[in-house]
């Protein structure tokens, strides 16, 4: 065992034993002084009262308070938000008791150590209540049992300020660069709020945009983008001030990032700026179903500022980069309220009287529901003659595209086969002649 090792362990064991010594004498001090004991009692009074004003208060405050259930605006969502801070009732109402016993036990005793303890010790249990009956987002209540409460302890026992000091003076050494290891707990107890604080506001931000129908979808996607850049960038530059570096060192940062997007991120760079023009030019938008130049086809269910996510209908997603939808061809089908166009061919025999085929076959299809009259009703045309049979088309318009749910050119295959059974109509199938020269050959016995 080092020399260094051994000192250190005896520093640490003198601190240890002075502390205990400490100890000792402040509890035999209090145990011995009736100034000591009168506080004591004087605590458990205010205790059993502010029990008793509980007891009695929290009937009547949830009667005062709850809103009838038929209302739902913002003033009754706060009398309810209000009722869940019923639990602080009790300490808080120990703790403002103790307040005012105070001032007197000082006056008559000229010390208040165990008063101030005990004000510190409801103020702890407020704590408590607040973290494990109050609280319901699990961050926050994680942040709370692991973070505030073991604070709200040592400051109860009178031992934060020395744990601060000691957290303080306690340095971390990475080659040329040293910091505290106070600086590094308040960086992240308070860059966890901070983006705590910054999800919760882009969440509601979200909310919000995405409520203006009056805006372009593709306008809501990129105030939605612009606003989270803004409040996490914000959440950013808070976090490096609480953490006392230097603002202007992101001149140099922003340096180094130039250079980067010059040389390895050009993609990136070209993926978010195409982000950027697709959102402004609303080519593209969420919910639209598109089929891209290699012949994936999907319903687009996420723009981001690198890529677009596409679904297809066999539950799969196919990541896009957003700079493929400006530099290749995309075909949009666009499933918000705009028409396609869908044609099914078949053919009949050469023996059919093929001017009363169109009369047959369009208001056939215009019976199927989902088949529009406008831009144009079901037209059904002359496409040639073929091998078998004379060749038609009827082409028809509907509402969305053919795929999942919808089967439009299978139901109009159906009407188109009813429709000519039903009028007499031969569809024709391929005829072969096999013509044989010579004599057959004959089986031998």
């Amino acid at each position: 065992m080092s020399v260094e090792t051994i000192e250190a362990e005896t520093d640490f064991a003198t601190t240890v034993t002075n502390y205990a010594f400490w100890a000792w004498d402040l509890a035999s001090d209090w145990l011995l002084s009736p100034a000591a004991w009168s506080q004591f009692a004087l605590l458990v009074v205010a205790f059993g009262l502010a029990w008793y004003g509980a007891r009695k208060l929290t009937p009547t405050i949830t009667r005062l308070v709850s809103p009838p259930e038929e209302q739902v605006h913002i003033v009754a969502r706060l009398r309810r938000y209000a009722l869940l801070y019923l639990p602080l009732l009790l300490p808080l109402l120990a703790y403002a008791l103790i307040g005012l016993g105070e001032g007197v036990t000082r006056s008559l005793f000229g010390s208040g150590a165990v008063i101030a303890f005990g004000k510190r010790a409801f103020l702890f249990l407020a704590v408590r209540a607040l973290v494990n009956d109050i609280i319901q987002d699990s961050f926050l209540k994680l942040l709370g049992k692991y973070v505030l409460i073991p604070v709200m302890a040592l400051h109860t026992v009178g031992l934060l300020g020395l744990a601060t000091d000691y957290l303080t003076n306690t340095v971390v050494q990475f080659g040329n660069i040293s910091f505290s290891v106070m600086s590094l707990v308040r960086g992240i107890v308070a860059g966890a709020i901070l983006f705590w604080l910054g999800r919760w506001s882009n969440d509601q931000s979200t909310t919000y945009i995405q409520k203006q129908q009056e805006l372009r979808p593709a306008t809501r996607q990129l105030a939605v983008k612009a606003s989270e850049i803004f409040i996490f960038g914000l959440a950013f530059l808070l976090l490096l001030n609480i953490m006392g570096i230097n603002l202007s060192t992101l001149a140099v940062l922003g340096g180094a990032i130039g250079v980067g997007l010059g040389f390895g991120l050009q993609k990136i760079a070209s993926n978010f700026i195409s982000g950027v023009i697709l959102l402004l030019e609303g080519q593209a938008t969420v919910g639209d179903f598109v089929e891209l130049d290699g012949g994936e086809s999907g319903t687009i269910v996420k723009m981001t500022a690198r890529a677009i996510f596409l679904e297809t209908f066999d539950g799969r997603w196919i990541v896009v980069p957003n700079e493929d939808f400006i530099t290749t061809r995309v075909v949009n089908f666009s499933d918000q309220g705009s028409s396609n166009r869908y044609e099914v061919a078949f053919s009949v025999s050469y023996d059919t009287d093929i001017n009363k085929i169109p009369d047959i076959i369009e208001p056939a299809v215009a019976k199927h529901k989902a088949v529009l009259d406008a831009p144009y009703p079901p037209d059904c045309e002359l496409r040639g003659f073929g091998d078998s049979g004379v060749d038609f088309a009827v082409e028809f318009w509907v509402n969305g595209f053919d795929d999942g749910d919808n089967k439009f050119t299978s139901d109009v295959m159906f009407i188109v086969w009813n429709a000519l059974k039903d009028a007499g109509v031969e569809i024709p199938y391929p005829h072969r002649v096999v013509e044989i020269k010579g004599s057959l050959p004959v089986a031998s016995e």
